[in-house]
């Protein structure tokens, strides 16, 4: 490999580091903005915040099915469970 070769590769994986590393904050981000949307009795809220409440829900809604499981995976050991 020449010198150039491995200046970029070593970029490309220097990139590749810092989108895997924002893509756990996002992540985690998401996960706990489902895990609110799941809690949150929306018709409590004060008028004042419905419209975020509304598009933050939507939001959730829209991820698709693995990138929320990821979301809250991401968030799981941090989120205190109930125990009836």
């Amino acid at each position: 490999m020449t010198t150039m070769q491995n200046t970029t590769t070593f970029m490309l994986s220097k990139e590749i580091e810092m989108l895997m590393a924002e893509r756990a904050r996002l992540l985690r981000v998401a996960g706990a903005a489902a895990q609110f949307v799941a809690v949150t009795e929306g018709r409590g809220l004060p008028e004042e915040v419905a419209t975020e409440a509304e598009i933050l829900a939507e939001s959730v809604n829209a991820l698709p099915e693995d990138t929320l499981k990821d979301a809250l995976v991401s968030i799981s050991s941090e989120v205190p469970t109930t125990t009836p």
